[in-house]
């Protein structure tokens, strides 16, 4: 599996770097946020080490979200917000704050004032069509 040394992720992985435990299987490891925006704000990560979303490969990234299901669902039972997010940042521009891909499961209480929320305004359908045959023109 590999791992990068200077990562604290890969240190929590290898055991290296202490943290609050929620769940391991072969593939991936939760943990509580040491930082939390609300209780219940855990990370799930993969244990091989993946920058972003654009290295993770497809079986890392349904491991991650295999565990991410279950989290979600015992975070939101165990403290009962009125919403849960699930947040994925890639990164600086995104505000990635460790070069490790994770999914932050981030319960949500109303009027929080937590800044991941844009207004709706729509868009110019044009424009969204434009960009939207770029973006197929990738795939």
């Amino acid at each position: 599996m590999a791992a990068n040394p200077n990562c604290i992720f890969c240190k929590i992985v290898a055991g290296e770097v202490p943290c609050f435990k929620l769940f391991e299987d072969s593939d991936t490891l939760a943990f509580m946020d040491i930082n939390p925006v609300h209780d219940g704000h855990c990370l799930i990560i993969p244990k091989a080490h993946y920058p972003t979303v654009f290295e993770i490969t497809p079986e890392a990234m349904a491991a991650v979200a295999r565990t991410a299901i279950g989290l979600a669902k015992a975070a939101d039972a165990a403290v009962k917000p009125d919403g849960l997010n699930l947040v994925q940042s890639n990164g600086p521009g995104a505000a990635q704050s460790v070069g490790h891909f994770h999914i932050h499961v981030l319960p949500r209480r109303i009027g929080d004032g937590v800044l991941i929320n844009w207004k709706l305004t729509p868009g110019d359908m044009t424009h969204i069509a434009e960009i939207a045959e770029r973006i197929r023109g990738f795939l």
